[in-house]
């Protein structure tokens, strides 16, 4: 006889029960996730760390440069006159005064120039001359007709007052008093037209006389600006200094303008530096800088910052504030200490190579223990060449690494062996 099985009845229906195990499973998942620790770790050696110490203390805000001693200005020698080296008067390094002669030019179409110049001045200046004895003929004839119509104005007012009185005493004829009265009106009409006719031709005369004096004036002025341009074949120093360049030979040709060479002002010195570009926005015209040289102390401002940044870096120049020192030369170097801002109690922490690989941004500290050490973020704000400035992330105390991070740039946490 055959027994009927019944089927057991679970709480769950087997069919749910994969869902059930899966949910289990991803929770369990989950929880290890929250609980776990994955940061990356890696062990390290500490012997070839470099670990340094948070402190707070004087942060003294200043960037060290290489500065090199430079004349306080250069000027370019520069002919302004074209022509063929003649003679090379003095050589590079020399010292010069103000309007020693450095090179002579030659030119021959200048020296044709100023010939046909004064042969055109000297040609104007006979012309005027003729010109002057021609006028002054011409003023003695004219003087000379007035002259004569003068004396026959009066000789013929003579005649005319003479035939008036004989006339009222009825001793001569009607005829012949109006004859004479003609003749006295006619010398008069003469006379003042001559007169007026002189006086144009003398106002005549002076401006033509004004005129070609201004002509010949300004051809003198032209032969003289021609002669000047000879001069300027002697290329001549326009300061005192000391020649720093040169480049020029015997029978070259120099063009007008042409640079040829530099004059060193060594009536002072400047000192010009590179910085890097990470400053560039700090640093100002008339910040102090300070070295010292053969145990004395030397104070410099900046006067110039190029804006021009080449290779990560910009120039600048200093010049002297107070007392040089007595062994300057150009060429030398000064390491100069360049003052950025004032001095002020900050948390610090020693430069290192660190930076170049987290910029700042990270560092990895130690714990207590000094067993380990955690990646953690940081805002590093100003730097000199000894210390970063901390503005956030670490406290007085504590110990950091700053030695390169290159090896382990992708860790978290480091355990030293």
């Amino acid at each position: 006889m055959d027994i009927k099985i019944e089927k057991k009845k679970y709480l769950v229906p087997r069919k749910y029960w994969a869902w059930i195990g899966g949910g289990a499973v991803l929770i369990a998942v989950l929880i290890w996730l929250g609980l776990g620790n994955f940061s990356s770790t890696l062990k390290v050696d500490r012997k070839g760390l470099s670990i340094g110490t948070v402190e707070k203390a004087q942060f003294n805000d200043y960037v060290s440069v290489d500065g090199q001693v430079v004349p306080i200005s250069v000027v370019q020698i520069s002919s302004e006159e074209g022509g063929i080296v003649l003679e090379k008067v003095v050589d590079e390094g020399a010292h010069v005064n103000k309007g020693d002669v450095i090179v002579k030019l030659s030119n021959s179409n200048l020296d044709l120039e100023i010939l046909n110049a004064e042969s055109e001045l000297a040609e104007k200046q006979d012309m005027l001359r003729n010109t002057q004895i021609s006028m002054e003929q011409d003023r003695l004839n004219n003087s000379n007709e007035e002259l004569s119509l003068s004396q026959d104005v009066i000789t013929k007012r003579r005649s005319y007052q003479h035939q008036e009185a004989l006339h009222k005493e009825e001793l001569n004829s009607r005829e012949e008093y109006l004859k004479a009265k003609e003749d006295y009106d006619l010398a008069v009409k003469k006379h003042a037209l001559i007169s007026k006719r002189l006086k144009k031709d003398a106002q005549l005369r002076r401006s033509q006389m004004e005129q070609m004096g201004d002509n010949l004036e300004a051809m003198q002025k032209n032969v003289q600006l021609v002669r000047q341009r000879k001069e300027k074949l002697n290329i001549r120093s326009t300061i005192s200094g000391e020649i720093g360049l040169l480049d020029v030979e015997l029978g070259q040709s120099i063009s007008a303008g042409q640079k040829i060479g530099v004059i060193n002002d060594l009536s002072d010195f400047k000192v010009q530096a590179q910085v890097d570009e990470h400053y560039i926005d700090r640093v100002k015209p008339g910040l102090t800088a300070t070295f010292d040289q053969n145990g004395k102390h030397y104070l410099l401002q900046v006067r110039k910052v190029y804006p021009e940044v080449r290779d990560g870096r910009f120039r600048i120049d200093f010049i002297f504030k107070g007392v040089r020192p007595s062994n300057i030369r150009t060429g030398q170097t000064y390491y100069v200490d360049l003052q950025l801002g004032q001095s002020k109690q900050a948390i610090i922490i020693p430069k290192g190579t660190f930076y170049s690989v987290t910029g700042g941004q990270w560092i990895f500290v130690l714990d207590k223990s000094g067993k380990k050490a955690y990646r953690r973020k940081i805002t590093i704000g100003r730097q000199n060449p000894q210390y970063y400035e901390v503005i956030e992330g670490l406290e007085p105390g504590e110990q950091v690494i700053v030695s390169g991070y290159e090896a382990y740039k992708d860790n978290d946490v480091l355990v030293f062996n």
